[in-house]
């Protein structure tokens, strides 16, 4: 299995719509105006080394790398580029290609030589886009994942049994993919700390304090253990969403309805092209200065946008009055299609 990951995917693109941008900080967020509220979504290598990130605020950006050059998301950009790479990857022999998003993709095979491979798909979606990225081998997804971080930029590494607790055994365990900042505080509450340490960690401890599902995942992470098997069938959304960050707080409460009702109208009719009801309902409230706070409601499956929009604002009065809020999301979460084949619960997705 081989992980594959565009180096600085979006930035790398509007480099290549601008050539003179090459080798200057480049930073892609919002509307491209540092001066509104929005955050980061891609900086280049360049900006980086300012300390800029993705998801910081821009005006923060700005004041880290005041000489970069800032530009608008422009996501059907982004959009043709990425199928531009996937079909390079499909194009390629043997090749069995699970897409991620946008920049990164999973590419299943069978050869002798996986290294000769790796280079040999850096070539082709370099010839199709002109675009660089970075390849990751394991035997198993998490290791493929893992092991792109060691070839970046632009480069090959491979990640097995044979090696992983070698490398990642004394890393800290917010390394591992999935593992965010939270969870690898309440793994530390529990004198769990390095990569090594989640990999001896009593699968009974771990759900004890994640749950019978989720404890003894985090501990096959730890091992690198996990599907070994890439799956080429297309992807499905299980749910739309869509958020609005506001360039003044929203105060008063005939405001915030109104901002909900548009955000809602936008969901759904991304919802209706999908033809599948809806069952969940999440609500994203940032307050100002920057406390977020998500709410989620599962309701009765119904295709009727009234019934959504008036569960949604019932959803609502959780919001707490009298406080500005800077940003709003809203998501709802659909049946998927093997819920009418097999009668399942659908799960509850992230946003």
């Amino acid at each position: 299995m081989l992980h594959v990951d565009l180096d600085q995917f979006v930035a790398a693109v509007e480099v290549l719509r601008r050539p003179e941008l090459a080798g200057r900080p480049v930073v892609v967020g919002g509307r491209g105006d540092p001066t509104e509220r929005a955050v980061v979504s891609t900086a280049s290598y360049e900006a980086r080394e300012f300390g800029v990130g993705s998801g910081m605020p821009l005006r923060i950006a700005a004041r880290k790398a005041p000489d970069a050059v800032f530009l608008p998301v422009d996501a059907p950009a982004y959009t043709a580029a990425s199928e531009e790479v996937m079909a390079a990857l499909r194009a390629q022999p043997g090749a069995v290609v699970q897409v991620l998003g946008w920049d990164e993709a999973f590419v299943g095979v069978r050869t002798e030589d996986p290294e000769a491979y790796a280079r040999r798909l850096q070539e082709a979606v370099f010839e199709a886009t002109r675009l660089h990225c970075s390849v990751g081998i394991g035997d198993t997804l998490v290791r493929a994942k893992v092991a792109t971080g060691f070839g970046k930029p632009r480069g090959v590494a491979r990640l097995t049994a044979a090696n992983w607790l070698e490398v990642m055994g004394p890393r800290p365990t917010r390394e591992l993919w999935g593992v965010g900042a939270k969870v690898s505080k309440r793994l530390a509450a529990l004198g769990i700390t390095t990569v090594a340490e989640l990999a001896a960690a009593d699968p009974a401890v771990l759900a004890a304090e994640f749950g019978p599902r989720m404890g003894p995942w985090y501990g096959e992470l730890g091992r690198g253990e996990g599907a070994s098997e890439v799956d080429d069938t297309p992807w499905v959304a299980r749910g739309h969403s869509r958020e609005t960050t506001y360039q003044q707080d929203l105060e008063d409460p005939g405001q915030v309805e109104a901002a909900l009702r548009e955000l809602a109208e936008r969901v759904l009719d991304d919802v209706a092209a999908e033809g599948r009801p809806v069952v969940g309902l999440t609500l994203k409230v940032r307050y100002a200065p920057f406390e977020t706070k998500v709410f989620t409601k599962r309701i009765h499956e119904t295709g009727d946008r009234s019934v959504v929009l008036d569960r949604l604002l019932d959803l609502s009065a959780r919001i707490e009055p009298g406080r500005g809020i800077r940003l709003l999301g809203v998501r709802a979460e659909m049946t998927m299609p093997e819920d009418a084949r097999e009668g399942h619960t659908p799960t509850r997705g992230g946003w």
